[in-house]
C-alpha cells in the first residue's frame, strides 16, 4: 500500500542550474552533533518550569496567572512552528536557526529578570517563538543532508536529546528551585544558547543559503496564528477553571472556527501557502502528524500529571515528584535509538510505528490503576509508555519527510513539528481541565478545605493534606485518586487514535539516495 502520485507534492522541480552540495558521513555527523544543544534547549524549556510554578507565582504576586506560564510558551511554539518551516525553505535553515537561538537567549534573560507575572508570560511567549525554531529547523536540517533510510539513526539522536530534555526538565527545575532560585531555570539558558550558537555556526558553514524569490504568505501566517491562539486560549481557560459553556468560551470557540476557516480559504488561493494543504492530503504526512500529535499529548501529559499526582496524594516534595519521571526520561531515548537502528536495517517504518502506538494505551491504562506511591509499578508503566513514544518520534518524522519532494522538506517537517507542539498544548489544556472538573465532582461537600480548579495546587500540594483532619484527608486522597484514574483512562482512549492512524498509513520503502542541498 503506497501513496498515489497525486498525493505527493506536485511543485516544479528545481532549476537545473541550481548548485548542489552533498554531505559526507563525517560532515553530516558533525552537523547533527552541532544541532543537539539547540534541540536540548527547545525541549528543556517546555517542562523545566513545571515544579517551580507555585514559588514563582507567589514571588511575582500572580497565582491566578500560574498556568499561563506553560500555556503561553506552548501556544507560541505551536503557531510559530510551521512558519519557521516555510521561512527555512525560503531563506535557508542556517539563518532561521541562528535567529531562533538569539530570540531564545534574549527572552530567557527577560524571564530571569521578570518582576511581574504579565512580564513573565510575555517573555515566555517570545521564548516559545524561539523554541519553535530550535526544534523544527534542526530536524529539517537533518532531512537536508541525510538519506531517508539513514535518517532514522540521526533522528533517533535528535529525538533522544529532545526526550531527555523534556522529561528531565522538571527534575532540573526542581533542583534549581529548591537549592538556588527559580530564576536560574532561565539563567541556565544563557551559556547553553552561546554553546548552541557556536557549535551550530561551525557545523553549518557548508550549508548553502538559497537565493529564492518567492512571495511569503503573510496573511496565511496571520490567520493561522490568530485562529490557533484563540482556540488554545479557550481550552486553557477551561483548564484554569472557566466553565466549558461559559459565554466568553463559546464566543472564543466560534471565533476560532471562523479564523481557521479563513486560513483554509487563504491557503487554497495563495500562490505559495505557509502550509500547502496538499501535504495534508498525503496519507503518510497526515497519519505521521496525527501519531506525533497523540504521542505528545501523552508525553507532556505524563510529564505533568505523574509528579502532580504524587505531590497531591502524598507528602512528596517537588524534587521527589520530579525524580519519579526518570524512568520516562530514560525509556524514550532508548525507544528512539532502537527505532532508528531498525529503520536503517529494515528500510521500513510501519511495523515500528504500530508497536509504539499499541504500547501507549496499554501503559496509560495500567497507570490509571497504579497507586501514586507504588514506585515499582509507576516505573514499569512509565517505562512502557516512554518506550512506545520513543518508537514513534523518529519513525513518524522520517516517514513524512520520505513522502514529499525535497523542495517541500522544510514545510513537511514543519507540519509534523506543528502537530507535536499542538498535541502538547491541547493535551495539557484538555487533560488538566478534565482533572480539575473531576476533582470538583468527586470531592465531598462540607469539607473545611475547598478544592477547585483554581486552588487545587495551593491547597492539595502545599497544605491541604497536612492541615486537614484525618477524615478530610482521606476524602481528598480518594477524590484525587479517582480523578487521576479517569484522566489516565481518557488519555489511553486518546492513544487509541494513534493505532488507527498507523493502520491507515501506507508503508513506503525508505530511499537510500542522499539528498542534494540546493543553492540558487
Amino acid at each position: 500500500m503506497t501513496d498515489t502520485p497525486s498525493e505527493l507534492s506536485s511543485s516544479p522541480s528545481p532549476s537545473p542550474t541550481a548548485a548542489t552540495t552533498t554531505f559526507t558521513h563525517r560532515e553530516a555527523k558533525r552537523v547533527v552533533l552541532g544541532l543537539l544543544v539547540a534541540i536540548f534547549l527547545g525541549g528543556l524549556e517546555q517542562t523545566i518550569v513545571a515544579v517551580a510554578l507555585p514559588l514563582m507565582s507567589a514571588d511575582l504576586s500572580g497565582v491566578e496567572y500560574l498556568a499561563w506560564v506553560i500555556s503561553g510558551y506552548l501556544i507560541a511554539m505551536t503557531v510559530a512552528t510551521p512558519i519557521y518551516g516555510k521561512l527555512g525553505d525560503l531563506y535557508g535553515r542556517r539563518l532561521m536557526l541562528f535567529s531562533a537561538i538569539v530570540i531564545f537567549l534574549l527572552s530567557s534573560v527577560l524571564c530571569a529578570l521578570a518582576t511581574t507575572m504579565p512580564v513573565m508570560i510575555l517573555a515566555r511567549v517570545i521564548q516559545g517563538i524561539g523554541g519553535a525554531g530550535l526544534l523544527s529547523v534542526s530536524q529539517t536540517i537533518v532531512g537536508d543532508i541525510i538519506a531517508p533510510r539513514d535518517r532514522g539513526r540521526y533522528q533517533g539522536y535528535i529525538s533522544t536529546a529532545f526526550a531527555i530534555a523534556s522529561v528531565t526538565g522538571p527534575v532540573v527545575g526542581g533542583l534549581l528551585t529548591e537549592y538556588i532560585s527559580w530564576r536560574w531555570i532561565f539563567w541556565i539558558n544563557v551559556p547553553l544558547c552561546i554553546v548552541a550558537y557556536l557549535t551550530a555556526h561551525r557545523a553549518l558553514n557548508n550549508l548553502p543559503i538559497p537565493q529564492l524569490k518567492r512571495q511569503i504568505d503573510y496573511l496565511g501566517a496571520l490567520w493561522l496564528t490568530a485562529g490557533l491562539t484563540v482556540l488554545l486560549i479557550a481550552i486553557s481557560r477551561v483548564g484554569h477553571g472557566a466553565a466549558l459553556a461559559e459565554t466568553l468560551n463559546v464566543f472564543l470557540y466560534v471565533l476560532a472556527v471562523v479564523l481557521l476557516a479563513i486560513f483554509v480559504w487563504q491557503e487554497k488561493r495563495a500562490p505559495d501557502p505557509i502550509i500547502p494543504l496538499m501535504l495534508l492530503r498525503n496519507r503518510t504526512v497526515a497519519a505521521s502528524s496525527l501519531m506525533l500529535f497523540v504521542a505528545f499529548v501523552q508525553m507532556i501529559g505524563m510529564t505533568i500529571l505523574i509528579p502532580l499526582r504524587l505531590q497531591m496524594l502524598t507528602h512528596a516534595g517537588a524534587d521527589e515528584a520530579a525524580v519519579q519521571l526518570l524512568p520516562l526520561s530514560l525509556s524514550i531515548p532508548v525507544g528512539a535509538w532502537i527505532a532508528g537502528l531498525l529503520m536503517v536495517k529494515l528500510g521500513h517504518y510501519r511495523r515500528i510505528q504500530l508497536a509504539g502506538t499499541a504500547l501507549l494505551p496499554i501503559a496509560l491504562a495500567l497507570t490509571a490503576y497504579t497507586p501514586a506511591n507504588g514506585t515499582l509499578l509507576v516505573i514499569l508503566c512509565t517505562s512502557l509508555g516512554g518506550f512506545g513514544i520513543g518508537l514513534l518520534l523518529p519513525t513518524s518524522t522520517v516517514a513524512a519527510q520520505n513522502a514529499v519532494e525535497h523542495r517541500h522538506l522544510g514545510v513537511a517537517t514543519g507540519v509534523t513539528s506543528f502537530a507535536r507542539s499542538l498535541g502538547a498544548a491541547l493535551g495539557i489544556a484538555v487533560l488538566t481541565a478534565v482533572l480539575f472538573a473531576l476533582l470538583n465532582q468527586y470531592t465531598p461537600a462540607g469539607l473545611s478545605l475547598s478544592v477547585s480548579a483554581t486552588d487545587v495546587i495551593g491547597e492539595m500540594v502545599e497544605g491541604a493534606l497536612q492541615q486537614a483532619a484525618s477524615e478530610e484527608r482521606q476524602a481528598l486522597v480518594e477524590a484525587g485518586t479517582l480523578a487521576f484514574r479517569h484522566v489516565f483512562l481518557l488519555s489511553a482512549a486518546i492513544a487509541l487514535v494513534g493505532v488507527l492512524a498507523c493502520l491507515f498509513a501506507p508503508d513506503r520503502r525508505l530511499s537510500d539516495k542522499k539528498p542534494e542541498v540546493e543553492s540558487h
